[in-house]
C-alpha cells in the first residue's frame, strides 16, 4: 500500500474541527490525551509513550464489536542499502511466520482461531505496516503476538526460515512485475528520476539478486536496527476498554528495551538537467504506453495539495483537457491516469496514456502538448475547484468507514508529523488550496520542466516509441530448471529463548463475548415489481447503493456477445437532457459517484454519496436509468475502448488463464464461456440500434432490486425513487438461465503458449454447485482448511510456506444463484509447474482422509468468531442485503449459518468434500512458457498435455 499526498489529500472534508487537551494527569509514560472532533464524526485519540520509545496511539469506536489493531514501523525500502535491496518487504513477510511464544504459524495461525481479517502488512518506500481486524474479545492475544514481533522474534529466523521466504518473495516479484504487462515501468522510472544512491532509486520489493545474496546476519542486523520500540507506532482502534487495553501494552512491551536513537533521513529531493528517454520493449504488452514523470516535493508539503487537485482538473472527466484531446478529438486511448507519487524524502508526478493499438507515441507525446496547451489557454473555474472539493469530502468520509482504515490514517500523521491529529491541517490544507495556487505550482513543477518520459512498446515494435529515446537497462530472470536454492523447511529452529519476567507461552485467554446484533432490515416491493432492501445507519454521514437488474450478458444473442456490456457502458454517457459532460459535472458537484456496469449476469448500478445529496443522486440515476442518451460518438468510443480492453487481455497470463477456463468448463454451447466484452469481430458488428433494443427489451423493474445503506430513512428512500415508481414499467420477461453443464467423466490437461512467461499461472477445477444450492455455504466451510483459508489453508501451507512455489494460492465455490464453480488459482514460478501441479493433486486428493477434528475446531472457530465483522462497514452491510435479495436468505441469515457451522461434525465435513471435491473431474489448465515446461506435463498422469494455441508455422 503507498501512502501519497494523495491518500491524504483524499482525506479532506469541508467541515471545522477543533483539538482539545485532557485536564486528566497524565501518568509518567504518556502525553495527554488529544480529542479531534467535529459535528458530524468524531475521531478521537488518544497518544502516550512508553519508555521504551513506543508511541501507543487509541481511538474508541462503539458501532461494532471490533477492534484493529496496527503495528507499523518507520522503516521501508529507503532505510536499505545499495546491494541489500528488498529488506524491508522481505521482513513484511518474516514477521507473520513465527515468534518464540506464538509458535510456526505465529499470528496467521492464530488468526485462523479467533475470527481475524487475516493478519496482512503492507510496505512502502519509508514505512511497513502490520495490521488486522479482530473480534473485541481477541484483544489482549493481539497485543500480546504484537509484542512478541517486537521482542521476542529473531532468534526464529533461521537459514532454512530465510531461504524459503526468498522464494515467496521472489514469486510475488514475477507475479507483480516480471509475468506483468507493462511491470517495469516504475523500476525503468526511478533508475532514471533518482540518481546511483538515493533512498528511492530501487523498488521497495528489491531484486532477485540482492535477495539470492542476502545473508542470515544481514538479516538480523536490519531488524535490530530498525525494529525498535522507539521506530514503531501500535494503534489501537474500536470497541474496547482503554484502561484494560494500557495495562496489557504496559504488560506485554514494557520490558522490551528501546533500541539506538534514529536519526531523521535526510530529505533528498530530486531535478533533472535535461528530459531522458528510454524506451522498453515489452514481451508481454500488446499496446504502447507513453509515460511522462516529473520530480516534485515530499509528503505534506504545502505544494502537493495544488498538485493533487492539478492531476484531477487536467485527466478527471470529460471536460478535462487532456481527455478532451486525446480521447474524444484524436482518438488515441480511451483512458489517461495522472497521479501524484509524494512520499517522505521526494515525490513525483506520473502521467501514463496506453495508446491503442499501433498508435505511435510521438503522437501521443504532442497531442499531451496540446491538451495542456488548452488548459492554459482555456483555465478552468472556481466552480470546478469546489467541485473537485466536494469529491475530497465524500471520500474522507469512506475512509472513516472501518476501524483499520481510521487507525492507518493515525499512525501516518503519527510517523510523518508527530501528530495524529494533523487531520486537522490537512482538511484546513486542501480547503485553502486557490486557483493562484493552482498555477503557481503548474509552472513551477510542470511547464516545460525537465522531465522522464518511457516508452513501453510491444516486443518488435521499437518504431513506436518517441524518437530518440534509449534502450532502458533491465535484466529479466532466465528460466532455469533447478535454479533455486534448496531448504528444508520440516527443521525446527532451536535457540535459547529471549528471558521474560513472566511466561509469555501462555496464550491470553479471551475476553468477554460481544453478543452479535445484526442490523434492522426493512423490505418493500413496488406496484412494478422493484424490490428495495435497507438499512438506515448514521455512524457517518454517507449512503451507500447498489441496484442489480438480472441479465447482463444471459441476454445477449450467443452469435454477438458484447452487446449487454455495450449498454452499461452506454447508460454512463450522458442522459436524453444532459451530455455526458453535464452528467459527469452534475454527478461531480454533488460529490458523488455513479457507476453502471455490466456482469455476465446483470446490470449494476453503484454510487455514494453524502447523505445530505442523497436525493439528488437517486434523481441523476432515475434519468440515466430512464432516459439514455445513446450518443453516437460515446458509441464508437466505447467500441474503440471495449476493442483495446481485448487486446490488452491477450497480453495478461492472469486474464488468459481466466478467459480460457471459463471456455474449457461451460463448453461452446453455454452462453457463460464466452468474455463479458465479446470478440474483436463481434463488438466491431455491433450497432447502436441494437443497444437500444436490448435495453427496451430486458431491462425491467419486474427484475430489478435496489440495496441502500446508511444515513437514510425509509421515507427518504421512497420519496427519492418515486420516478422510477411511476415511469418504469414492467414488462412479461424471465429472467434467463444458462445452459446445463456436462460433468467430465475424466482430468483433462490443457496448456496455453505464453512464450517467456516467468510464471505458470494455474487454474483446476469444474463446474460446481450455485448459490442458491441448500450445500452451497457448507462446501464453503469444508474448502476453509483446502484453499479458502489463507494461511490456515493446507495448500497455501504445502506451495508457499514449505516449498516455497508460489507467492499465493486459494480455493474456492465460486457461484450465483444460476451458476458455480470450484477454482484452486496460482501463480507459480515457471520451473516448478510439474511439480506444483503434482504437490496440489497429493493435497486435494488426501484432503478428506486428512481432515482432522483440530482442522474442524479450526474451521468453525473462524466462520463464528468472524461473525463479528459481518456488518462493520457500509460495504459489509450492503453485501449483507445483496445476500438477502439474490439468495433468499433472512436478515439474520448469519445467525442461521452460525447455528449450521454449530451442528456440524467431523463426519459431515468430509461427507461434504467426498461430494464436491472430486479430483476425476477436474480441468487443469496451464498459461505459461511452453517451451520450458510443456514436456514435463506429460509425467502427472492426465494424459497428453492438450497445447490451446500452437505456435503458427
Amino acid at each position: 500500500m503507498k501512502w501519497t499526498a494523495l491518500t491524504t489529500a483524499m482525506l479532506a472534508a469541508s467541515v471545522t474541527l477543533t483539538a482539545c487537551t485532557n485536564s486528566t494527569p497524565p501518568d509518567k509514560t504518556t502525553t495527554p490525551e488529544t480529542t479531534v472532533t467535529s459535528k458530524m464524526v468524531n475521531i478521537a485519540f488518544e497518544k502516550f509513550t512508553l519508555s521504551n520509545g513506543l508511541e501507543v496511539i487509541f481511538h474508541l469506536d462503539r458501532s461494532d464489536p471490533v477492534v484493529a489493531v496496527a503495528l507499523t514501523a518507520h522503516v521501508g525500502s529507503a532505510r536499505e542499502k545499495v546491494g541489500r535491496t528488498g529488506f524491508a518487504h522481505l521482513f513484511e513477510h518474516l514477521l507473520f511466520l513465527e515468534s518464540e511464544n506464538l509458535g510456526k504459524g505465529g499470528l496467521d495461525k492464530m488468526s485462523a482461531r479467533i475470527g481475524g481479517s487475516g493478519a496482512n502488512g503492507s510496505t512502502s518506500r519509508d514505512l511497513t505496516n502490520y495490521y488486522q481486524t479482530v473480534p473485541n474479545d481477541s484483544l489482549e492475544k493481539m497485543i500480546w503476538a504484537e509484542a512478541d514481533k517486537l521482542g521476542f522474534f529473531i532468534n526464529t529466523v533461521t537459514e532454512q526460515v530465510l531461504a524459503k521466504e526468498k522464494q515467496v518473495v521472489k514469486n510475488e516479484k514475477r507475479q507483480n512485475v516480471d509475468n506483468r504487462p507493462y511491470g517495469y515501468t516504475q523500476y525503468v522510472i526511478d533508475k532514471n528520476l533518482y540518481p546511483e544512491g538515493h533512498p528511492y532509486n530501487w523498488q521497495v520489493i528489491g531484486s532477485l539478486q540482492d535477495l539470492q545474496s542476502a545473508t542470515l546476519q544481514d538479516v538480523k542486523d536490519f531488524y535490530q536496527k530498525w525494529y525498535v520500540p522507539n521506530n514503531v507506532t501500535l494503534v489501537i482502534a474500536g470497541d474496547f476498554n482503554r484502561a484494560q487495553a494500557k495495562q496489557w501494552i504496559h504488560k506485554y512491551f514494557d520490558e522490551i528495551d528501546g533500541g539506538e536513537k534514529i536519526k531523521p533521513i535526510a530529505i533528498a529531493p530530486i531535478s533533472l538537467v535535461n528530459n531522458k528517454k528510454i524506451v522498453h520493449q515489452d514481451i508481454l504488452a500488446k499496446l504502447p504506453e507513453l509515460t511522462l514523470t516529473w520530480p516534485t516535493i515530499v509528503q505534506y508539503h504545502q505544494d502537493g495539495y495544488a498538485l493533487d487537485i492539478l492531476t484531477m482538473l487536467l485527466t478527471d472527466g470529460k471536460k478535462a483537457p487532456l481527455n478532451k484531446v486525446l480521447i474524444d478529438q484524436l482518438k488515441l486511448t480511451s483512458a489517461i491516469e495522472m497521479y501524484h507519487y509524494q512520499s517522505e524524502l521526494a515525490g513525483q508526478m506520473i502521467l501514463s496514456v496506453r495508446g491503442f493499438e499501433g498508435v505511435n507515441l510521438n503522437k501521443v507525446s504532442d497531442a499531451l502538448t496540446q491538451g495542456l496547451n488548452d488548459f492554459e489557454t482555456n483555465g478552468f473555474s472556481d466552480e470546478d475547484l469546489a467541485t473537485i472539493k466536494a469529491g475530497f469530502e465524500t471520500r474522507f468520509y469512506r475512509g472513516l468507514s472501518s476501524v483499520v482504515g481510521k487507525g492507518f490514517q493515525l499512525a501516518q500523521y503519527n510517523i510523518f508529523t508527530n501528530n495524529p491529529g494533523f487531520i486537522n491541517q490537512d482538511i484546513e490544507n486542501i480547503l485553502a488550496v486557490t486557483k493562484d495556487d493552482i498555477w503557481r505550482v503548474y509552472h513551477q513543477y510542470i511547464k516545460n520542466k525537465n522531465h522522464i518520459a518511457t516508452s513501453f512498446v510491444p516486443k518488435g515494435q521499437g518504431q513506436l516509441a518517441l524518437t530518440g529515446s534509449v534502450k532502458a537497462n533491465v535484466d529479466e530472470e532466465k528460466i532455469v530448471s533447478g535454479a533455486e536454492q534448496q531448504f528444508d523447511s520440516s527443521i525446527v529452529a532451536t535457540y535459547d529463548k529471549t528471558p521474560s519476567s513472566f511466561d509469555r507461552s501462555q496464550e491470553p485467554v479471551y475476553g468477554e463475548k460481544s453478543t452479535l446484533t445484526p442490523p434492522s432490515v426493512w423490505q418493500h416491493t413496488l406496484p412494478n415489481g422493484l424490490k428495495i432492501y435497507s438499512i438506515e445507519n448514521t455512524e457517518v454521514p454517507l449512503v451507500q447503493l447498489s441496484i442489480n437488474i438480472a441479465g447482463g450478458m444471459l441476454f445477449d444473442n450467443p452469435e454477438q456477445i458484447g452487446v449487454a456490456n455495450l449498454v452499461g457502458e452506454l447508460l454512463n454517457k450522458g442522459t436524453a437532457h444532459k451530455t455526458p459532460q453535464q452528467l459527469e459535472q452534475a454527478i461531480d458537484k454533488l460529490g458523488a459517484t455513479i457507476t453502471i456496469y455490466t456482469t455476465r449476469e446483470g446490470i449494476n448500478v453503484q454510487a455514494s454519496v453524502l447523505a445530505r445529496n442523497y436525493q439528488p443522486t437517486m434523481a441523476l440515476i432515475s434519468e440515466m436509468i430512464l432516459q439514455p442518451r445513446w450518443d453516437t460518438d460515446e458509441f464508437v468510443l466505447a467500441k474503440s475502448d471495449v476493442l483495446s480492453q481485448l487486446k490488452q487481455q491477450q497480453s495478461s497470463p492472469r486474464r488468459i488463464a481466466v478467459n480460457t477456463m471459463n471456455q474449457l468448463i461451460y463448453g461452446e454451447d453455454n452462453i457463460l464461456a464466452n468474455n463479458l466484452l465479446g470478440t474483436a469481430a463481434s463488438v466491431n458488428s455491433i450497432e447502436l440500434s441494437q443497444l437500444k433494443t436490448y435495453y427496451q427489451n430486458n431491462l425491467v423493474p419486474n427484475l430489478t432490486k435496489l440495496h441502500v445503506v446508511g444515513a437514510v430513512s425509509k421515507e427518504q428512500i421512497i420519496s427519492s425513487i418515486a420516478t422510477l415508481a411511476a415511469q418504469w414499467h414492467q414488462q412479461e420477461i424471465v429472467k434467463p438461465v444458462a445452459a446445463a453443464v456436462t460433468a467430465k467423466t475424466k482430468p483433462l490437461l490443457y496448456f496455453y503458449d505464453v512464450p517467456g512467461a516467468k510464471q505458470s499461472q494455474l487454474k483446476i477445477g469444474y463446474a460446481a454447485l450455485n448459490a442458491s444450492d441448500k450445500d452451497h455455504y457448507g462446501a464453503q466451510v469444508m474448502n476453509y482448511i483446502l484453499g479458502g483459508g489463507s494461511f490456515a489453508s493446507q495448500l497455501t501451507q504445502q506451495l508457499r510456506e514449505s516449498k516455497g512455489y508460489t507467492y499465493g494460492i486459494s480455493s474456492g465455490f465460486y457461484a450465483t444463484d444460476l451458476s458455480g464453480q470450484f477454482i484452486i488459482s496460482s501463480g507459480v514460478r515457471s520451473n516448478v509447474t510439474f511439480e506444483a501441479i503434482e504437490l496440489i493433486k497429493q493435497v486435494v486428493t488426501r484432503y478428506q482422509q486428512d481432515f482432522s477434528q483440530h482442522d474442524l475446531a479450526t474451521t468453525k472457530s473462524y466462520y463464528l468468531k468472524s461473525n463479528a465483522r459481518r456488518f462493520e462497514t457500509l460495504a459489509a452491510k450492503l453485501t449483507m442485503l445483496h445476500n438477502m435479495s439474490h439468495y433468499n436468505l433472512a436478515a439474520d441469515y448469519v445467525l442461521e449459518r452460525a447455528d449450521l457451522v454449530n451442528s456440524l461434525d467431523l463426519d459431515a465435513l468430509k461427507g461434504i468434500a467426498q461430494q464436491y471435491l472430486t479430483p476425476n473431474k477436474f480441468i487443469y489448465l496451464v498459461v505459461g512458457d511452453a517451451k520450458t515446461q510443456l514436456e514435463r506435463l506429460n509425467q502427472l498422469g492426465l494424459g497428453e498435455p492438450i497445447l490451446l494455441n500452437p505456435a503458427k508455422k
